[in-house]
């Protein structure tokens, strides 16, 4: 789930990008009313596909929003600069996303993923599944700066393992940036992820184990 682009670059003297977990109403004033954020409200991963096909915008923004409300660590991070928010990354346990769970695509990928080393139902694997970014924000920073805080997110509510699903633009050309909601396997490994697995053509699995 990726904001519009926009190829204007950010200016070199442009404000450094600070991280929060994310609150309710930075996360709505990212979001916006118009674009795929404000579509998706980062539920699609959430979501069976029936239940995803019968929901509507407004349905996947009140369950996100009550995710907030739940009392349970915030299901993301959020970027800023100048105090206005320019970036989320949903960072979650991966038993909160039973599309990936469930997905085929991700399925054949996660069966060699499974066998890894200090895998196991004992192990909290939270899962990085959406990035957005605000126009005039992309490529500068802004996604590995989220990915970083996502990871020190998930690592401080307990996961052992954090996992991310990359597309490998190299391996699929078509791919616009509308694709690249799960992030740029590049950017998984310039934060010190490794390849588990890349079963499926075009996407990969990357995990960061939790120092011992």
């Amino acid at each position: 789930m990726t904001a519009k682009r926009s190829d204007s670059p950010v200016p070199v003297t442009a404000a450094p990008v600070t991280t929060a977990p994310a609150e309710w109403p930075d996360v709505e004033r990212l979001f916006g009313v118009r674009g795929e954020p404000s579509r998706c409200w980062c539920r699609f991963f959430a979501l069976t596909g029936p239940e995803w096909n019968d929901s509507a915008p407004g349905d996947r923004k009140k369950q996100l929003q009550e995710k907030f409300d739940a009392g349970t660590p915030a299901p993301g991070v959020l970027a800023f600069r100048d105090g206005k928010p320019v970036g989320w990354c949903a960072v979650e346990p991966r038993g909160c996303y039973p599309r990936i769970l469930r997905s085929q695509v991700l399925k054949a990928a996660g069966q060699a993923a499974s066998s890894q080393p200090g895998d196991g139902p004992e192990v909290p694997v939270w899962s990085v599944s959406c990035f957005v970014v605000a126009p005039g924000h992309r490529r500068s920073g802004v996604a590995a700066t989220l990915l970083r805080a996502a990871v020190g997110h998930a690592l401080a509510h307990g996961a052992g393992i954090v996992e991310g699903y990359p597309v490998v633009p190299e391996q699929r050309p078509k791919a616009g940036p509308a694709d690249l909601y799960h992030g740029t396997l590049k950017l998984f490994l310039a934060a010190g992820f490794e390849v588990v697995s890349d079963a499926v053509p075009g996407r990969a699995v990357v995990r960061l184990v939790a120092a011992s």
